[in-house]
């Protein structure tokens, strides 16, 4: 299936998504409270993100399709894949409404930008960086950034993150999410690393508000054999998983 756009035509669709944002008010990029809002219900109603990154542009959208035929409804384009910005914007427009498409490994607010104008409904960093973040708030756009420690999680928060990506995998996994967001309880915690098919449920059930899904999820040898199928029922392995713990309450 040949997703991959023309540069002309993500430059036109580019400008539409912009100007779709600009038209809400002033700020350049600016989304409504309304949009805000509706993507963190999206995450605490899913509860599980597909994170990918390919070696080569050709097995981006076969693999990340594999993933939304499994039933993930949250996905996430990493800029390390090449013309990662080209497959978000064929992905935003083939399932507008549907599956909600953010951008990673953002760190610049330059990225950030083209990320939103490519279509992107979130924006994922890998660390905790204060101007993306506070870009983001200023513009009403969910922003999850990257943090290894308590104190990150907390800067994140008091920054303007309204969700907060664990990575890396700490030790102890669910019970260290249990114990921080227990003495925490006003953050939203993310864990991406060191979540798999399996323990993806245990993560949500010990009060993370939702989960990222990496190489589990991406098998490295079925990407590189073409194996869509398999990643298709990792994708419906997990979210069974995730569906037993059921929706997030959130933090308002």
């Amino acid at each position: 299936m040949a997703l991959q756009l023309s540069s002309s035509m993500l430059r036109s669709t580019s400008r539409r998504f912009a100007s779709a944002a600009a038209a809400s008010g002033s700020l350049d990029r600016l989304q409504s409270t309304e949009t805000f809002e509706k993507v963190l219900d999206k995450f605490a109603q899913i509860r599980a993100c597909a994170v990918l990154r390919t070696a080569t542009s050709e097995a981006c959208p076969k693999a990340m399709q594999a993933a939304i035929d499994g039933g993930f409804k949250i996905v996430e384009f990493t800029l390390t894949t090449p013309n990662c910005l080209n497959h978000l914007t064929d992905f935003r427009q083939k399932y507008d409404g549907d599956v909600m498409v953010g951008c990673g490994t953002i760190l610049t607010t330059k990225d950030a930008e083209d990320a939103i104008d490519a279509g992107a409904e979130f924006i994922i960093t890998p660390v905790m960086l204060p101007d993306v973040i506070e870009w983001c708030k200023e513009r009403n756009i969910v922003c999850v950034p990257g943090c290894q420690t308590p104190t990150e999680l907390v800067n994140a928060y008091r920054c303007g993150a309204p969700l907060q990506k664990l990575f890396p995998g700490v030790a102890g996994g669910p019970m260290w999410v249990k114990a921080v967001s227990s003495a925490l309880p006003f953050l939203a915690i993310n864990p991406t690393s060191g979540v798999d098919l399996d323990n993806a449920g245990d993560f949500l059930k010990m009060g993370a508000a939702s989960v990222g899904l990496v190489a589990p999820l991406f098998d490295p040898t079925a990407v590189a054999e073409g194996n869509w199928d398999q990643i298709a029922q990792n994708a419906a392995k997990v979210m069974a998983n995730v569906r037993e713990a059921g929706p997030y309450q959130r933090k308002k």
